[in-house]
């Protein structure tokens, strides 16, 4: 079986990937098991600089918060600002601190450096302005939709209130500390909708789109965040990845696109997570958008043999991680049909999530790190 296996192993890059695919998909979806690994993301960017510079990919979106990346598109793609402002601020969840992160967003500087607008590379965070801690205030969403349309912003700080209202820590354990289902909420969520219907009746850049999006989102967020039902954490899980399917058909329509994200966001089965005792289930991001796509999405997972510094250690040999783990490649691509159905391994750490037997078929090719 291992080498049966073995002879259909490919180097780990962009043309072994695409190799697998029936079509050239506009969304090229690359997930990863675990999160602010350096092998991980240097793989992704070996990757996107394959699929840039020999394929036609001109966009590499990542698990990060939409609004913010704008400040690293606008950087790669002018000059503006510092790579140091540009990994403080224009990244969520701490991923600017990543040294991969860092490589990535310098070298896109370079490619554009020296071609013309038209070859120029992007930049797109695709997750809302949600952190597990918390969600922000939709005050910078609104407040840009309003200068956009060229609005008096001065009912909407009456009903936004002060921004420590919406990003009140406490609110992700306790409903009644949210606003979200507020009387000035629930203003607000019609102002939004009210906007974005006088959006689609006027030219406008797809940035104004991007801050309509995520203000109706942020809004959805917080009416969830106040939620006093058993349904309020599946709901803000399902909100979150509508989210960013929503933003990934977005960067679709504009052209062929990198993703990049764990793999329960971009896997087409339901996601599930454990959380304060309680397991929640909802619709991944990646199964929203094979029902818009289909063939035009596509998703390689990628599985993982050792991480050592988090107690992961070799894999069983009666797990799928355990018998790719006997071929002696370090990182290569395979396709999932030439897989056997093994029983799931079992992470001794939370933060690692191993690949699910079961989801095999579905998935368009696997990736396996054999150490990290």
């Amino acid at each position: 079986m291992v080498t049966d296996i073995k002879d259909t192993a490919r180097p780990a890059e962009a043309r072994a990937i695409l190799g697998l695919l029936p079509t050239r998909p506009r969304l090229l979806a690359l997930g990863e098991p675990t999160h602010g690994e350096n092998t991980l993301l240097d793989l992704r960017n070996d990757v996107f600089r394959q699929l840039a510079e020999q394929e036609g990919y001109r966009t590499i979106a990542v698990e990060s918060d939409c609004l913010k990346a704008l400040l690293v598109d606008d950087y790669v793609t002018t000059g503006t600002g510092t790579l140091d402002d540009v990994m403080t601020h224009g990244f969520s969840h701490d991923w600017g601190t990543h040294r991969a992160n860092r490589d990535l967003v310098r070298w896109m500087r370079a490619h554009n450096e020296t071609r013309p607008a038209a070859e120029h590379v992007h930049f797109a965070g695709f997750d809302g302005p949600f952190e597990i801690t918390h969600a922000e205030s939709p005050r910078e969403a609104l407040t840009a939709l309003h200068t956009h349309l060229a609005l008096d912003t001065a009912p909407l700080d009456h009903l936004l209130g002060p921004d420590t209202r919406w990003t009140d820590q406490a609110a992700m354990l306790d409903p009644t500390r949210s606003p979200g289902r507020s009387p000035e909420a629930q203003q607000l969520r019609l102002l939004a909708d009210d906007l974005t219907a006088l959006l689609d009746h006027q030219p406008h850049s797809v940035r104004a789109d991007l801050y309509a999006r995520t203000a109706t989102a942020l809004l959805r967020y917080h009416h969830w965040m106040a939620d006093p039902t058993p349904a309020r954490m599946t709901r803000l899980c399902a909100q979150r990845d509508a989210t960013m399917a929503h933003n990934l058909l977005a960067l679709a329509d504009q052209g062929p696109t990198f993703v990049h994200a764990h793999n329960a966001h971009l896997q087409r089965e339901k996601s599930s997570m454990q959380m304060w005792q309680e397991r929640v289930e909802w619709w991944s991001a990646g199964a929203l958008l094979t029902v818009r796509l289909g063939k035009n999405y596509a998703f390689a997972a990628t599985a993982l043999g050792t991480l050592h510094h988090q107690g992961v250690d070799t894999p069983p040999p009666d797990t799928l991680e355990g018998l790719l783990y006997e071929i002696p490649h370090p990182q290569y691509v395979i396709d999932p049909a030439h897989l056997p159905n093994t029983r799931p391994r079992v992470s001794p750490w939370f933060g690692y999530a191993p690949l699910d037997p079961s989801h095999l078929p579905t998935i368009d090719a696997l990736v396996y790190v054999k150490d990290v």
